[in-house]
């Protein structure tokens, strides 16, 4: 996949749209607005293959639909999508992003069509989000504005509840998550067997290390130097010195006062 994308950069990254989530969330802060002053405004929004041949706009605009409709939780919600935006533009390029919006909204226009029923943004920006805990796993945020959790932790719960309304949703629900998932599939599946074989080779490193310690034998303690002459002890401070002199005949351990006089 990455091979593709680089030649596709080579020739098309100059259309790439810089900074593609500040307008996102700038679309999704203005839709809001328009929203709280004129609820039936949400109405013309939504991608509903019914209206959508004649109403051409509900092809973009349901992309600016916001997540929520109360004033502080869509103000986390703006924060962290361009925040999960802004970190995988630095780290991918304006390209790669854009391709993997691109196909994610195109998926979710599929699946609206294929179901008959109406689609929102809610799983293409989930699948964002596990994107973003994929590459930032250790990145930390404050749950509630108080309590620090990782990203991979808020992830793996995210994960479940997308499994949990894959079960019990309708089949316009069950495609928009398959088509979600399967555009963060295709982008992450080199990673992810990457990241498994990484798991593996230290599990079978760390076994190996454990069994070259339990069969090395404990060093036998080394018997300490005792002066032959007063019995001073090495373990004690002594300064054992060893004599080869010609009136000791054989190499005999002297601490350093009998070693210079005996």
């Amino acid at each position: 996949m990455d091979r593709l994308l680089q030649r596709l950069e080579r020739r098309l990254g100059r259309f790439a749209i810089e900074r593609l989530t500040t307008f996102i969330v700038g679309g999704m802060a203005l839709v809001f607005v328009l929203i709280m002053a004129k609820p039936n405004f949400a109405d013309l929004l939504t991608l509903d293959p019914a209206l959508a041949p004649k109403q051409p706009w509900r092809f973009v605009t349901y992309l600016f639909f916001p997540t929520s409709q109360n004033l502080i939780w869509i103000l986390f919600a703006l924060y962290w999508t361009w925040l999960i935006g802004t970190n995988l533009e630095q780290e991918w390029g304006a390209f790669k992003l854009n391709v993997y919006y691109l196909l994610g909204a195109l998926g979710t226009t599929a699946a609206a069509w294929i179901t008959h029923e109406p689609q929102g943004n809610f799983w293409l920006n989930t699948s964002l989000f596990f994107a973003f805990a994929t590459i930032f796993p250790n990145y930390e945020m404050y749950l509630f504005f108080i309590i620090p959790i990782r990203v991979k932790w808020l992830a793996l719960l995210s994960f479940g509840l997308v499994a949990f309304y894959f079960v019990i949703g309708s089949f316009g629900v069950k495609a928009a998550i398959a088509v979600a998932l399967g555009n963060y599939l295709l982008f992450f599946t080199g990673h992810l067997i990457g990241l498994a074989r990484g798991r593996q080779t230290q599990l079978r490193q760390a076994t190996r290390r454990s069994q070259i310690r339990a069969s090395v034998p404990p060093k036998a303690e080394t018997a300490a130097r005792t002066c032959a002459i007063c019995g001073a002890r090495q373990d004690d401070g002594a300064d054992i010195r060893v004599c080869s002199c010609d009136k000791c005949g054989t190499p005999r351990e002297l601490c350093l006062e009998h070693a210079r006089n005996h």
